[in-house]
């Protein structure tokens, strides 16, 4: 692996860790980006990379996102992020679970952890065995904040969702609308649920061709291969996979007018947001609308820190204020033709002090 401080997503992090426990079979980068708000927060990914440094560029990006991501949902906390370099079988074990809770609780509360991709609310679960430096864990009353972030994540998007509907279609609803949904495992199987409440067409596509195909039967829309879905003539395009999705080839390919989804990154590169802008297609800024999710892990970490208990409530209210946040930075961007990723970069960046 090179030195972090050379690669280009690196963006003056504060922390960037790597921890090595080969007893216990742990290879894993912890990255904090910015703690100018409060210690760095984000979840945890495991996943298998065939190289690690595809590995520490997700951490950077990442933990950056995150920084941004809490300051525009005005959270007390910075960015952080973690990524677990699981072998090609994925192998996890409780021990390696422990000893990343023994990694995190050394960095002393700089960072906080929760779920992500290829992290579940058991394993927070072990990991809280060795830290106090966790979110995302078991409630146990219907008012009580915390568990899955998966849902809340959710229902930030499908509010984002009706705000872009609103800003680019001129409409109230999306009943009749055609979203074309890309993943659907909790965040956006969830979002895709409530879009179908609401009457839309919906279009569904996941490497798991057989979920597509009984989620669509189950919604009453229609599925297609994971390949064919960036294509796939729609108003709306919501990615909710895996990052980097957006490139000039991909972009090229588009046939919708609005891109509003929970995938973290989807820009492959910063310049690809003008892309999308010169096409005329607006874009929801990623770590704005996908922010529901760090919304009720936030508010379950902070009660808990201060002896409190998060009501779920506080976490409903303040994912509300996701559309506003979005139609701030969508009047921006008309008002001074600024594609909205740099308007919203420019406004977190202020916020961090990094402006």
């Amino acid at each position: 692996m090179t030195a972090f401080w050379t690669e280009p997503d690196y963006d003056d992090h504060e922390i960037v860790h790597v921890v090595r426990d080969r007893k216990r079979g742990l290879m894993a980068i912890i990255a904090v980006h910015s703690s100018h708000l409060g210690p760095g927060a984000g979840g945890t990914r495991f996943w298998h990379y065939p190289d690690p440094k595809d590995g520490l560029r997700d951490a950077l990006r990442l933990s950056r996102g995150m920084s941004y991501k809490n300051a525009m949902a005005g959270l007390p906390l910075g960015g952080g992020k973690a990524v677990i370099l699981a072998d090609d079988k994925r192998t996890k074990t409780p021990e390696l679970l422990a000893a990343f809770g023994d990694a995190v609780e050394g960095l002393g509360g700089k960072y906080v952890t929760a779920e992500d991709v290829g992290i579940s609310e058991a394993d927070m679960v072990a990991v809280s065995k060795r830290t106090a430096h966790v979110s995302g864990l078991p409630v146990t009353g219907d008012d009580a904040a915390g568990g899955d972030p998966g849902p809340f994540t959710a229902m930030g998007i499908y509010l984002g969702i009706k705000a872009a509907v609103r800003h680019k279609l001129g409409k109230d609803s999306v009943e009749g609308v055609h979203v074309a949904v890309q993943g659907i495992g909790s965040v956006g199987g969830g979002v895709a649920k409530l879009l179908a409440k609401d009457g839309a067409k919906l279009t569904v596509a996941d490497i798991d061709q057989s979920r597509a195909v009984a989620l669509a039967e189950e919604l009453g829309g229609r599925s297609v291969d994971a390949d064919a879905i960036l294509s796939t003539p729609c108003d709306v395009l919501s990615p909710n996979a895996l990052g980097a999705i957006l490139d000039e080839n991909s972009i090229a390919k588009l046939d919708t007018a609005i891109v509003a989804g929970g995938a973290n990154n989807q820009l492959a590169r910063a310049h690809h947001g003008k892309t999308l802008f010169d096409r005329g297609i607006l874009f929801a800024p990623d770590y704005v609308i996908n922010a529901g999710g760090i919304i009720s892990v936030a508010t379950e970490y902070l009660a808990r820190r201060d002896g409190k208990e998060a009501n779920v409530q506080a976490v409903h209210d303040r994912i509300a204020t996701i559309p506003a946040r979005l139609e701030q930075i969508w009047d921006a961007s008309d008002s001074t033709n600024t594609p909205p990723d740099i308007v919203a970069d420019r406004m977190a960046q202020d916020l961090i002090g990094r402006g």
